[in-house]
Order: structure tokens, then C-alpha cells, then sequence
């Protein structure tokens, strides 16, 4: 049994605060290699051949798994928009003002450098296909934030409140965003990201640039009508249902009747699949893959009860299933299937690890919360001192201390599952402890009889807990999303961003308002969109103590506000639908449209 003092316990903290990239001199262009992440949403640890599920067809996924460097204790956030902000940043999304999934807690802090930044820096070309989730408008956006060529739906997913006019749910011939601008693409959205992805690495590959690609999909997530229906039909075929895993696998699957939920997700995956084997094909034949670093991994547990390997929980949840994902490093000139490691690692990692494998400095005074895990794959004996991950994600304002957490060294790991969907809980906190040694499917709490190891874990936290939000002053505080700038016109806002007031966004009487800012005082024309089309009533605009009303009939789908005045400043706009019989609902979307500026 490891007890460590508690001095050790706030130098492995500091430690793993610390980033691993040397500064070394650069590697000439001709050695440097090209960067794909390959990021699934809501794809599970188990959904692979490779990780044991006897039923799902991952053949692509699976060969590259045994071709590439592994970490086999690999954690990732219980939900996706914090996973992708520590990807892209190296640093824990509490540092980023990402804090949730929507209600404008998705929205990254533009200060934040991100990977693309670092990289573009250096000379590589960038570029982003399929899933940001960290902010829609400027200057929150990938084309802010460092990528050169960006194609992308919004908000967290196809399918939810942030989708265009006309693109609501549509998974083929879906309605995206190139480099800023709306365009109605052809095909399945996986399909599109692929091949547009495919046609970029040829024309870099031919004016003999380096690249980091990022291929985020929004697949296997929700809605799950518009799937691959081949690929539909033959797991249709198949009996999903009541699956009989070996006995000896740990948790057992719950009973689930919807065979055809879980034929559609089989089918997103491998269409995935699909597409990774071509985007490999291609690569050969560019004459490229061996000096090119692809890493894949998911972004949390599987969205639904599903084979994990074994583990307990899934997305949202902080045990394993929810929060392990597979890492395949694969880079033929100097990562090989005999390289794995099981020395903990998580998302924050990854960028330091890029940047150490293109011979890349860390901007000076970037504070990372990741380290290469690069030596662990190259070097024999490494030294490499024991540390701590957390992991912690729920709906929120601002985080609560022991709100759904785990932390987690080599040997222990403390958790409290107290739920995502809760924004507080009552209480002391229930705390579990599984020692990740002897029993890493987390089958036996041994909290009871391990009092001082809890007490190290949960000074750890603390410690963590209080660092990262201390970031920035007013570190939790939601982003203003700027109107009236040259970069942004119109300034679309969703309910993916709004503040809510009433009931979920996804309802149709939900109310909400957005947090604005404009440097100078302007004149707009404000489109107020609604979610459905309604007989007759009223609209009232509100900015700040400002109110305006209009009157509708005849079902109309928007009115808009002309010449309204906005002031410099920080600003509160809210757009409420008032029907003929008193009930009210939120604006489905509003337009803030800059006509002209005021001196």
C-alpha cells in the first residue's frame, strides 16, 4: 500500500502543473511530422473491436490500434465541451471558462492559446472539420482561435438549438460553416468532413507544408434518425440485444430493449470507421503516413448503457466507463505497437505531447496542466514521479467543491458521483474509494478502510480545486459575446449561449437571455426567430431598461426590430413571445444585425 506524505502529495500537484517541452531548437520542416486528432463524440471506450465488443465492426480503428504506441490508462471529461477545451489548451477546462455543454458555459475564454495558435505559429497549416463546441461567435471561433481552414457545425451538436434555418437535424446534406460563412454541403456530415479533409491535406501536402489537422465528428451523437442505412440494415440484422459478455468482464450490462438505437449509433461508428480507412488509404498514397502523427481518442463515456470493457458508468459519470478513453499514437518513424504505457494520462496531455514531438517550444509563461507523455513511448527507465488527474464536469454557474469529481493517482482513485445534471448537492459529500491496482473495474469501495489515503486524495483536490479556479479573476464569470465588430455580421445568438431563466432550452416555452458587449454605440436591426410558427401575439425586446414590443399574426416565423439603439458597454437582450392566451416562450434565435455606427 502507497501512503504518500502530504508534502509529496503538493509537489506531485506542482509537478504535474508544469510543462514537459524542452526548449530545444526546432526541427528542421523536413523532419517535423504532420498532426491528425481524430476526436468521436460520445463514442465509448468499448465501442471498438480492439477494446473486446464482439458485435461492432471498428475493422480500420482496430488495425491502426494495433499498429500504433498506447496509454492504457488514458481519462477524458465525463462530457464533451471540457474535454475539448483541455485538448485544445493543454490546461483544465475550469482555467477555460468552459465549465458545461451549453447555457453559454461552453464558451471559451478567447484569451486561452490553443494548439492550432501554437502551431500555426510555428509554420504548420490548420484546419478543423466537424465539432468545435467552444464558442459560435467571434472571437471565440476556430478561425479566431488559430485555424486556417474551418469547417464546422454549431453549438455542441447537429440537431440542437444552434442549427441554421433550414438544417435542423439534418445529418445528410447538412447545413455548416466554412471559415465564417454558412454553406449547404452534400452528403453525410461524417462523409463531408472526411473527404473535405482528404482534399485539404492534398493541396497542403502539395505546396510541401506542414499540418495539424483536427477531424472532430459530431457522430455517434444524437439525433439518431439521419444514419447510414446500410450500414443501419446489417446491424439491424444482428441481435444487440441482452448481449452476453463473458462473466469475468466486471459490471453487467443493464437489460435494454432498444435494439434500434443501438443498431443506429453501431452504424454512426462504423461509418467512422469507414472513413478512417479511407483518410489512411489516402495518406499512403500522398507518400505521407509514415512521418505522420495521428492520435484518436473519444471525449467521454458512451451516451447510453453499452459494453465498456467491463467498467461501471458512462457519459456524465465519473467511474471508469465514463470517463476512460482508448489513446492510439500512431507515427510509423518513431512510435511502434510495442510502446504502451500504463502511467495515468488524460486530455490535458496531449498538447505538450504534440508539441514535443514536433520539436515545438511552449509559448513563454503558458501555464500547462499537461506533460509530454512522449518518453514514456520512446525512453527506457524513464523517471517519471507519480501524480494526479481530476476529472470534474456538472451543471453549473459556477463549480461546487466535490460536485461529480474523481481524482486519481496510480494506485487510488477518489470519486463522489454525484450526478451531472445537478447544479448542488446536499449533504456531505458520499465519498468512494477503488484501488486502481488490484481492482480497476471499481468493483469493491475500500473508503471504509483507508481513512488516511482519502484524506491525501481529497487534499489533493482541494488543492487543484482552488488553483484552477483562481485562474483569472472572476474566473468563473460567462463570456459577453461582442456585437457591432468588422469580424461578425450579423452576430447570430442561440439558446446554445443564452442565460437561462425558465426551463430547459430544449422546450418550447423556455425563456432565456444573452450576455452582450460593444465597444461603441451602434444602430441595429434585431431578427427575432421563433421555434414555431404561431397564430398571433406579441414579441418584447428587451436591452437592458430599453422594451420594445411588436404585434404578429398570420404564423410568422420572425419580425424584426428596426434601428435599434445599443450603447457601449456590456449588455442584457432578451426576446420573449407573449401568445394571445398569456403563455410565453424564448426567441428560437436572434440576429443582431450592425447597420451603422453613432459618433
Amino acid at each position: 500500500m502507497i501512503r504518500l506524505s502530504y508534502f509529496s502529495i503538493i509537489f506531485a500537484m506542482l509537478m504535474s502543473y508544469s510543462c514537459s517541452v524542452d526548449n530545444k531548437s526546432e526541427l528542421s520542416t523536413k523532419k517535423r511530422p504532420n498532426v491528425i486528432i481524430i476526436l468521436t463524440d460520445d463514442q465509448g471506450y468499448g465501442d471498438f473491436g480492439i477494446t473486446g465488443n464482439p458485435l461492432i465492426k471498428t475493422p480500420n480503428i482496430d488495425a491502426m490500434a494495433k499498429q500504433s504506441a498506447k496509454m492504457s490508462n488514458f481519462y477524458v471529461s465525463p462530457v464533451c465541451a471540457p474535454t475539448r477545451a483541455s485538448l485544445m489548451t493543454g490546461r483544465y477546462n475550469y482555467r477555460t471558462g468552459v465549465v458545461g455543454t451549453f447555457l453559454g458555459r461552453a464558451m471559451m475564454n478567447p484569451k486561452e492559446v490553443t494548439i492550432a495558435e501554437i502551431m500555426k505559429s510555428a509554420g504548420y497549416a490548420t484546419a478543423i472539420f466537424g465539432k468545435w463546441h467552444l464558442g459560435d461567435n467571434y472571437p471565440m471561433r476556430p478561425q479566431e482561435q488559430g485555424f486556417d481552414e474551418v469547417l464546422i457545425h454549431r453549438g455542441g451538436g447537429i440537431g440542437q438549438e444552434s442549427d441554421p434555418p433550414g438544417g435542423e437535424g439534418k445529418y445528410t446534406d447538412p447545413i455548416l460553416f466554412h471559415n465564417g460563412r454558412q454553406v449547404q454541403e452534400k452528403g453525410y456530415c461524417t462523409d463531408i468532413y472526411f473527404n473535405k479533409a482528404v482534399e485539404w491535406i492534398k493541396e497542403t501536402t502539395r505546396k510541401k507544408k506542414n499540418f495539424f489537422l483536427y477531424l472532430s465528428t459530431n457522430a455517434p451523437h444524437s439525433p439518431f434518425k439521419d444514419i447510414p442505412k446500410k450500414l443501419y440494415d446489417e446491424y439491424k440484422k444482428m441481435n444487440l440485444n441482452n448481449i452476453q459478455f463473458p462473466q469475468n468482464t466486471g459490471h453487467l450490462l443493464p437489460a435494454d430493449s432498444d435494439t434500434d438505437r443501438r443498431a443506429r449509433i453501431y452504424a454512426m461508428i462504423t461509418n467512422i470507421d469507414d472513413n478512417i480507412g479511407m483518410l489512411r488509404n489516402k495518406l499512403d498514397a500522398l507518400k505521407i503516413s509514415e512521418n505522420t502523427l495521428v492520435i484518436f481518442l473519444v471525449d467521454n463515456g458512451p451516451n447510453g448503457h453499452r459494453y465498456v470493457a467491463g467498467m461501471k458508468g458512462k457519459k456524465t459519470e465519473v467511474y471508469e466507463g465514463g470517463i476512460r478513453s482508448p489513446l492510439f499514437l500512431y507515427w510509423p518513424n518513431k512510435l511502434d505497437s510495442s510502446m504502451i504505457s500504463d502511467k495515468i494520462s488524460a486530455h490535458i496531455d496531449v498538447l505538450p505531447t504534440i508539441l514535443d514531438a514536433c520539436g515545438i517550444t511552449a509559448p513563454e509563461n503558458l501555464k500547462l496542466d499537461g506533460k509530454s507523455i512522449l518518453p514514456l513511448l520512446t525512453e527506457k527507465n524513464v523517471s517519471w514521479p507519480d501524480r494526479y488527474i481530476v476529472l470534474q464536469a456538472h451543471r453549473t454557474n459556477v463549480p461546487q467543491l466535490y460536485n461529480n469529481f474523481a481524482i486519481r493517482n496510480q494506485h487510488w482513485k477518489l470519486l463522489h458521483a454525484s450526478g451531472f445534471f445537478k447544479e448542488n448537492f446536499s449533504g456531505k459529500p458520499k465519498f468512494e474509494l477503488f484501488d486502481m491496482i488490484n481492482d480497476n473495474l471499481e468493483m469493491k469501495d475500500v473508503a471504509a478502510k483507508n481513512p488516511e489515503i482519502i484524506k491525501q486524495l481529497k487534499d489533493a483536490y482541494e488543492i487543484w480545486f482552488k488553483d484552477v479556479s483562481q485562474t483569472r479573476p472572476d474566473n468563473y464569470s460567462p463570456v459577453h459575446i461582442p456585437i457591432g465588430t468588422k469580424y461578425e455580421n450579423p452576430v447570430v445568438l442561440t439558446r446554445q449561449d443564452w442565460r437561462q431563466i425558465a426551463k430547459s432550452p430544449w422546450l418550447d416555452d423556455a425563456t432565456g437571455f444573452w450576455l452582450l458587449h460593444s465597444d461603441m454605440r451602434n444602430i441595429y436591426d434585431i431578427r427575432v426567430r421563433f421555434r414555431n410558427q404561431h397564430s398571433e401575439g406579441d414579441v418584447i425586446l428587451e436591452i437592458d431598461n430599453a422594451r420594445y414590443k411588436k404585434s404578429f399574426s398570420g404564423e410568422p416565423s420572425e419580425l424584426i426590430f428596426q434601428d435599434v439603439q445599443i450603447n457601449e458597454g456590456n449588455h442584457k437582450l432578451l426576446a420573449t413571445l407573449i401568445m394571445n392566451r398569456g403563455s410565453k416562450a424564448g426567441a428560437w434565435q436572434v440576429e443582431v444585425i450592425k447597420k451603422n455606427e453613432m459618433k
